[in-house]
C-alpha cells in the first residue's frame, strides 16, 4: 500500500465500509450504495479524470470509472470503480466469501478473497500474469499443511508453475486426475513432462489473454465514442 493510500481517514474509509446488513448493497440497495460512494468521493476530493461518465448504466456494463484524489493525505491516489468484473460472479457471491482486513483503528477493509483475486487478474496484459504466479505460490506456501479439498482445487486449477504443479499431482493424484478434463494441461504435469506443461502454460495465457481482448473489444468502441461526444461538446 503507498503512503498516499494509507492516509485516507478513517472517517472516509468508514464511509466506504459496508455493514453485514447492508451486504447486498451491490444488487439489493443500489441507490443507498451509489449514494454513499458519492459522498466518500466528495470527502476525498476525486475528481473524475477520464471518459466514461460516473453513470451507473455505463459500470452495469463493465466499464470503470476513473478518480484522482485531492484531498490532503491523499493528494494523487487514484481511485477505480467498477460494478462488474469479466467471468466474475454477482457482487453478492464476491462479498459472501470475501478477505476482511482490519487496521489499528479498528477500520475494516474488505478485499476479494485470493481466488477471486486471481480470477479477476486474468487480463490482457502481461504484467498480470506474474501476480497470479506470485498470489497462487504463497497462498499454496501458507497453507501447505491445511491443505483442503478446496484448497488443492484452487492450487491445481490456478498454479502456473510447472514445478508446484508436478509436485501438486504427486502429492493429490485423485483430485489431479478428476481435474484434468478441466484443465488439460494437469496431464504433462501428472507425466512430469516439463517442457510440455511451460508450453501449455504459455498457450493457456495467451488463450485467456484472447479472451479478455474480445470482452474488452465492444467497451472499448464505447469508450471512442464517449470520447467524441466529449471532444464536441
Amino acid at each position: 500500500m503507498s503512503s498516499n493510500s494509507a492516509a485516507v481517514s478513517s472517517a472516509t474509509a468508514s464511509r466506504l465500509r459496508s455493514e453485514p446488513a447492508a451486504a447486498g448493497c451491490g444488487a439489493c440497495r443500489p441507490g443507498e450504495n451509489l449514494a454513499r460512494l458519492e459522498a466518500a468521493l466528495a470527502e476525498l476530493q476525486a475528481d473524475r479524470i477520464a471518459v466514461p461518465p460516473f453513470d451507473p448504466a455505463a459500470l452495469a456494463r463493465g466499464h470503470a470509472v476513473h478518480f484522482r484524489c485531492r484531498a490532503p493525505g491523499a493528494e494523487g491516489l487514484r481511485v477505480d470503480v467498477m460494478t462488474r468484473l469479466r467471468a466474475m460472479p454477482e457482487f453478492t457471491s464476491l462479498w459472501d466469501r470475501r478477505t476482511t482486513l482490519v487496521d489499528d483503528d479498528g477500520v475494516e477493509y474488505h478485499l476479494l478473497c485470493i481466488p477471486d483475486l486471481v480470477q479477476a487478474k486474468k487480463t490482457q496484459r502481461s504484467k498480470d500474469w506474474p501476480v497470479i504466479e506470485l498470489l497462487v505460490t504463497i497462498h499454496h506456501r501458507q497453507h501447505a499443511s491445511e491443505a483442503t479439498d478446496d484448497r488443492v482445487d484452487f492450487w491445481l486449477h490456478e498454479a502456473r508453475t510447472p514445478e508446484l504443479l508436478v509436485e501438486l499431482c504427486r502429492q493429490f493424484p485423485a483430485q489431479a486426475a478428476e481435474l484434468t478434463a478441466n484443465r488439460p494441461l494437469l496431464r504433462f504435469a501428472r507425466d512430469q513432462s516439463l517442457d510440455d506443461l511451460r508450453t501449455a502454460l504459455d498457450a493457456e495465457v495467451r488463450a485467456e489473454q484472447a479472451r479478455d481482448r474480445d470482452y474488452w473489444e465492444p467497451l472499448r468502441r464505447e469508450l471512442e465514442q464517449y470520447r467524441r461526444e466529449h471532444r464536441d461538446r
